[in-house]
């Protein structure tokens, strides 16, 4: 999976499952996606939360290679933060940790290390004990599918979670999976509802909406919303 900014629940819902979870760091960096934003609670609804990102003259930089374009960004995610989950349940539990893993981000300006701590914190917070790799530091090459197969081969596994996103490309480039004796899953996740510091509830928030609102009882909820995985070839067939 890519490294991005603030995920939501189903992305912990695959880390909890793996042995191994791949940050895909070497990929093309994508303005305006999951890598340099996401959505959290408000008051009026779900509203963006986006890191700044430098893009003039760097046309196809990689994950691994974009930078933040403020020295100081994270003031205004701190407060924005904050202006909106002082009042849950476990705010205080959580506050000044999230904050200063926000503010180490604003200090290498690199916004896959930012990506890559903040999941890494929240992992902590889960009690989640998936081993984490980066796919910049696997000497692997591929795009798409045979990449993700390469990567596979170099951890020498032979079984693929993946995302019902990816299907599409998948469904097309299945022979790289089927050639290298591949199995793979895909992950069957519904959206669990629990408790927000606003109502009604609006699922595919930030995974700190959770965390603020429910506190220890986080990968409970998370793991409520699992559902068997889909095996990879009854889609493609």
């Amino acid at each position: 999976m890519q490294p991005t900014f603030l995920p939501w629940l189903g992305f912990f819902d695959l880390i909890d499952q793996a042995d191994f979870f791949v940050f895909l760091d070497s990929v093309q960096f994508e303005k305006q996606s999951w890598q340099q934003r996401n959505k959290i609670r408000t008051h009026k609804g779900l509203e963006w939360i986006t890191v700044p990102v430098l893009i003039r003259g760097r046309f196809g930089q990689l994950i691994k290679d974009a930078q933040i374009n403020q020295v100081k960004f994270p003031h205004k995610h701190i407060k924005q933060i904050r202006q909106n989950y002082n009042r849950a349940p476990y705010f205080k539990t959580y506050d000044e940790e999230l904050c200063d893993v926000l503010r180490k981000g604003g200090e290498d300006l690199s916004l896959c290390n930012l990506n890559i701590r903040i999941i890494k914190w929240v992992s902590s917070k889960l009690s989640l004990s998936t081993q984490f790799v980066r796919s910049s530091e696997l000497d692997t090459t591929g795009k798409r599918s045979e990449l993700l197969v390469n990567i596979l081969k170099k951890l020498n596994t032979h079984m693929y979670l993946s995302p019902l996103g990816s299907l599409n490309y998948i469904k097309n480039e299945y022979h790289f999976f089927h050639e290298n004796k591949i199995t793979f899953f895909f992950n069957n996740y519904v959206h669990p509802e629990y408790n927000q510091t606003y109502r009604p509830f609006i699922p595919y928030a930030s995974i700190i909406d959770l965390l603020f609102n429910e506190g220890d009882k986080s990968i409970d909820i998370i793991r409520s919303g699992r559902r068997k995985p889909i095996n990879g070839e009854d889609l493609i067939k």
